[in-house]
């Protein structure tokens, strides 16, 4: 995890998660991180097509210089360090073709994919099935990258608490949005969440989305404080159920209120299908 995560919260947090249920089990009841906290605490899309494409046996090599130009000669099994990309896509050159700028823009793209939205236990490499993703600019913001994110956080979450069942290790290793998480922590335990924030004005529809607030508090770093968060997930006695409603109701405006909030759907990031199941 990178300095600005804060690793005992998000360890008590996941020692807490239940992947039967998708929700971390707490003294007053059950909670999880849903499809509305995604929209509003991001600002990505959760309606649209399910992030999946075909991927049929291919030359992966092939698919990468198709679409960026050139690949890596260590690719191997479809993943690229994502080192690779920031040496290769950093500096687009003067006068760039068409084709050349669209290569730089997914390149980025990728990075981003890789680094924050679907990074993996390492943080160092992402799949270019995204990449596939990213071919046609006109359909790539059209996919529900937001149910997407969840899928592949619910995903590792699990992961995490069966490497922390069957060893002796009491660190969490875990892939994913874990950012996402922490802000979602801080927004649901306001207890335990930074106290300043980027401002205490209303956010409007032309603002950035609901967890920018927090950006300067993601960059301090955190010390070892398992022991408090666990006891306070111990004797927590309340939840905040609706923190943007009671904190600001301008922002509703910047996020298309959706049936999909609490809708019980699956969630879908290619080959992994977790339950969305906000009813719980």
């Amino acid at each position: 995890m990178t300095d600005c995560i804060d690793a005992s919260l998000i360890t008590a947090l996941v020692e807490r998660w239940r992947p039967e249920t998708s929700t971390f089990h707490m003294p007053v009841g059950e909670v999880t991180i849903t499809l509305e906290d995604v929209a509003t605490l991001s600002g990505l899309p959760i309606d649209g097509e399910a992030v999946i494409v075909d991927v049929p046996d291919r030359e992966w090599s092939e698919t990468c210089t198709r679409l960026l130009g050139h690949a890596p000669n260590d690719l191997s099994g479809g993943v690229v360090k994502l080192s690779w990309l920031r040496e290769h896509f950093n500096n687009l050159p003067p006068n760039a073709s068409a084709e050349i700028t669209g290569q730089f823009a997914r390149a980025y793209a990728l990075s981003l994919i890789g680094f924050m939205l679907f990074p993996d236990r390492t943080g160092a490499t992402v799949h270019l099935q995204y990449l596939l993703l990213l071919e046609n600019w006109r359909t790539a913001g059209g996919y529900a990258w937001g149910a997407a994110v969840l899928a592949y956080l619910y995903r590792e979450m699990g992961r995490s608490v069966l490497h922390l069942t069957q060893s002796s290790s009491t660190e969490v290793d875990l892939g994913g949005w874990v950012a996402l998480l922490q802000l979602w922590a801080w927004e649901r335990f306001p207890l335990i969440a930074p106290r300043h924030t980027v401002t205490d004005e209303p956010i409007t529809a032309d603002a950035s989305p609901c967890g920018a607030r927090w950006l300067p508090a993601m960059t301090r770093q955190h010390g070892d404080q398992l022991f408090s968060y666990k006891l306070f997930f111990d004797e927590l006695e309340t939840i905040v159920w609706l923190p943007y409603w009671e904190r600001d109701m301008q922002f509703r405006g910047s996020v298309p209120q959706s049936d999909t909030f609490r809708a019980v759907v699956p969630l879908i990031c290619f080959s992994i299908v977790m339950w969305h199941r906000p009813d719980r």
